[in-house]
């Protein structure tokens, strides 16, 4: 699937793939795992459903929701 919204870095479903593996992992260096309504969001990125600026947006309404300023 082709998406404007993705960069040069993550036009493919492999490269989309390697992001999430690699934030995956980077979190697991900081003794953090996906939190659960993030795993459903993850996969869509990688599908393709969704950018990650539209990922970013839904894990914010999230936090926002749960730690309100």
């Amino acid at each position: 699937m082709e998406n404007a919204d993705f960069g040069p870095r993550e036009r493919t479903r492999e490269q989309r793939q390697a992001l999430a593996d690699q934030a995956a992992a980077f979190n697991a260096t900081q003794g953090r795992a996906w939190e659960p309504f993030a795993q459903p969001l993850s996969d869509r990125y990688v599908a393709g459903e969704l950018s990650l600026a539209q990922v970013i947006a839904a894990v914010n309404r999230v936090y926002q929701k749960r730690y309100p300023t």
